[in-house]
């Protein structure tokens, strides 16, 4: 009995597991099937595009320079996942590897940033990129940003279980610190430097309010672009979603790609 009720409960988990995934991909799959709808049939309820076009694509070729804006939104987003994967790295193998004076509450500090909403560090963010000239420009979006606590909190929890004997180990062979973390260290973070740095591309890829603030009425952004098609009169829905999905595509073939790292990464930092 013991064995048949195991496995009607993990039955009734993966069927709840996949009613929710089916719930998750519901939205996507809207979003390109009405992309993918002729343009007289956008706002048809039908579950299935028939028939298909690609005129909505082309409408937003047409309206946007789409290669500038996916340039443009890839090197934001690689510029500050690579900062804070960096500065993740640095101060996680900090507070991992070295005692210190107030370290645990340093470490806290940092964690406590979670609790700070956004909208309290905009406008002296804000301010400050004016003072420096750096308004209008991709380098006013990436540089507030180059900092996240989650890249110092995952990389820690993954430092503080890497063994303590390579290390000294390290250190009798006459290494530095510095020699020591990329040597010893990341060579061995493989998967939980892969997921990290998935996540914070993502994150990054799919910012719209912070760019839209720095950048002003510059579409200089894929996502920005998305307010081009819309208007006092209504909104162009067929462009726009079209424009949706290619923005999605990239970070949805990304993380299709590397999913398994994402899930090991998180299941042996511990955190969920």
């Amino acid at each position: 009995m013991t064995g048949k009720a195991t496995t009607w409960t993990r039955a009734g988990g993966h069927l709840v597991l996949g009613g929710l995934g089916v719930l998750c991909a519901v939205p996507i799959y809207w979003l390109f099937a009405t992309s993918l709808r002729r343009p007289q049939d956008v706002s048809s309820a039908a579950l299935l595009p028939w028939p298909l076009s690609l005129q909505n694509y082309a409408d937003a070729w047409a309206a946007l320079d789409l290669p500038t804006l996916l340039g443009n939104t890839a090197l934001m987003a690689t510029a500050i996942a690579a900062g804070q994967l960096l500065i993740g790295l640095l101060a996680g193998y900090a507070f991992a590897a070295w005692d210190f004076r107030f370290s645990r509450a340093l470490h806290l500090a940092f964690v406590a940033t979670w609790l700070v909403p956004f909208q309290v560090t905009m406008l002296p963010n804000y301010v400050l990129l004016h003072q420096l000239g750096l308004l209008n420009t991709i380098a006013g979006v990436v540089l507030p940003q180059l900092c996240s606590a989650l890249g110092v909190v995952l990389l820690r929890q993954h430092m503080l279980g890497f063994p303590r004997e390579l290390l000294d180990a390290a250190r009798m062979d006459g290494r530095g610190s510095w020699r020591i973390l990329w040597t010893v260290v990341v060579p061995n973070l493989g998967p939980p430097l892969a997921s990290l740095a998935v996540l914070l591309f993502i994150n990054a890829w799919n910012e719209y309010f912070w760019p839209a603030l720095v950048l002003q009425r510059s579409n200089a952004v894929l996502q920005l672009g998305l307010r081009s098609f819309m208007g006092a009169e209504g909104n162009d829905w067929g462009p726009m979603m079209a424009t949706a999905g290619m923005a999605c595509l990239p970070v949805l073939l990304l993380y299709l790609v590397l999913q398994r790292r994402v899930v090991d990464g998180f299941v042996r930092s511990g955190l969920k």
